[in-house]
């Protein structure tokens, strides 16, 4: 309680908007004419997303030499020329309804009108506000981000941006939050842009030059039609807000030595019992869902689930290296609550394990073909299983601290407030190098309250940030 009251008294600072601006492609400014739009259509992977949040997630960097405008000035140069390689991002969501069949079809349009960069300042918050402790000040860190409260399918129906970014200026450092529109990109595209972009920041563009050219046209299953009619007679119908429990954030980070000592116990666990080792993250994971089980005193006979977001790039034949659409599905592992806690770590572990065997080639390709003549949306509202479930996205091998932008590597990464459901676990790479790892974490307060106070849980732990 202590603890939550600390990161609530870090809600005394206030985030003042300085300034707004659109950034062009820089190969777009001048008088030379634009290019003819092109348009590019979204897949299943992409149309199924456009129901939910932006995507959300920013890093905390050390205080720069210069700020103000020449510090922002200096960004938007950079995020121009970033914008050159994924030009799309400065790109609007088109929409065509179709009276006749009463169908709506929705593409993305690269027009060149660019992305919107948010210049503010918040004097009053430190570093330490954001990092000292395990509760995340949420009203505050998500302040840090544009587009807050806006789903996917908002930008079809008004002028606004896929791509924002917002500069927070703090007391002692900088925080540089980005938003991007999940119905474009999955978390693998958004870091990559945001490794992009930093590199080009600090002039060093060695890496980005080795990477793969991002590739804009999307991929489909030869029997999708293109582009896929939408069941709608306005898109509006598409879009469902619900009312969400009240949840508190934590973000908790494991050393490198403790995800070895829980990968190794589950692995003893299962000795002579499985076929295939069980991985760091299914370690992890195992080790949360345990500890949340107990937090939130689910009876043994009561059924909890993990849904896992898998990529799919390398599991599917014909994706290219440097694909730029979304390419993720969710996967849900069911058990009953006693099972979780009687049978120890590494059977817990072996459920997540067996669920990444199941996920194949064969059972995308036949959502990819199905989901054109059955659509269904993604909603944050029905993702959290009523107060038992779990459901984590990202990755830790996701280079989150490799952005730094000239003046320093980030202390640490935070998301925005979209898809702050009860039971929703972002994963991260952690900030010591050979195999940390940090969960951020939502649950409504006494049973996160609880899930702080289980020293089996936290004897795993490391530190907050």
């Amino acid at each position: 309680m202590e603890q939550m009251e600390a990161a609530a008294a870090a809600d005394t600072g206030s985030v003042r908007i300085v300034s707004r601006r659109m950034v062009r492609p820089s190969s777009s400014k001048g008088d030379s004419p634009s290019p003819p739009p092109e348009d590019i259509h979204l897949t299943p992977w992409d149309l199924r997303l456009l129901t939910i949040d932006y995507i959300q997630f920013g890093i905390l960097l050390p205080k720069p030499p210069t700020g103000g405008d020449r510090l922002v000035d200096g960004l938007a140069s950079s995020l121009a020329r970033a914008l050159e390689r994924y030009y799309h991002f400065a790109g609007r969501l088109a929409t065509n309804e179709h009276g006749e069949d009463a169908t709506v079809t929705i593409s993305l349009r690269c027009t060149n009108e660019g992305a919107e960069l948010v210049h503010a300042s918040a004097p009053g918050v430190a570093v330490t506000d954001i990092i000292g402790s395990v509760y995340i000040p949420s009203s505050v860190v998500w302040a840090f981000f544009p587009l807050n409260g806006v789903l996917g399918v908002d930008a079809a129906i008004k002028p606004l941006p896929v791509l924002a970014v917002q500069v927070t200026e703090l007391a002692d450092g900088v925080f540089v939050g980005m938003s991007l529109n999940h119905g474009v990109a999955d978390g693998t595209v958004f870091w990559e842009f945001f490794n992009t972009w930093s590199e080009i920041s600090r002039g060093d563009n060695k890496d980005m030059i080795s990477r793969p050219a991002p590739v804009h046209q999307r991929w489909f299953v030869g029997t999708n039609p293109v582009p896929i009619p939408l069941p709608l007679s306005k898109l509006q119908h598409a879009i469902q807000r619900f009312e969400l429990p009240l949840v508190q954030e934590a973000f908790f980070t494991f050393s490198a030595a403790s995800i070895k000592k829980l990968k190794a116990r589950a692995n003893e666990e299962m000795a002579g019992g499985a076929a295939a080792t069980i991985s760091s993250l299914q370690a992890l994971l195992a080790h949360l869902w345990r500890a949340v089980c107990r937090a939130r005193r689910l009876l043994p006979e009561q059924e909890t689930s993990y849904t896992l977001i898998f990529g799919c790039r390398g599991r599917v034949d014909g994706i290219l290296p440097g694909y730029v659409g979304n390419a993720v599905l969710p996967r849900k592992t069911r058990c009953v609550a006693g099972d979780i806690l009687d049978k120890g770590l590494g059977w817990t572990a072996w459920q997540l394990n067996r669920a990444v065997d199941l996920f194949d080639e064969a059972s995308v390709r036949e959502f990819l073909d199905r989901w054109p003549r059955e659509p269904t949306f993604a909603f944050v509202g029905n993702v959290s299983a009523g107060g038992t479930g779990l459901t984590t996205g990202g990755s830790p091998r996701f280079d989150m601290f490799g952005n730094d932008f000239g003046w320093g590597k980030p202390v640490a990464v935070r998301s925005g407030g979209g898809f702050k459901t009860d039971g929703n676990a972002d994963v991260f790479e952690g900030p010591e190098k050979g195999g940390s790892m940090s969960l951020e974490l939502c649950l409504v307060p006494d049973v996160l309250g609880r899930l702080v106070a289980d020293d089996e849980f936290m004897d795993a732990v490391s530190v907050p940030r």
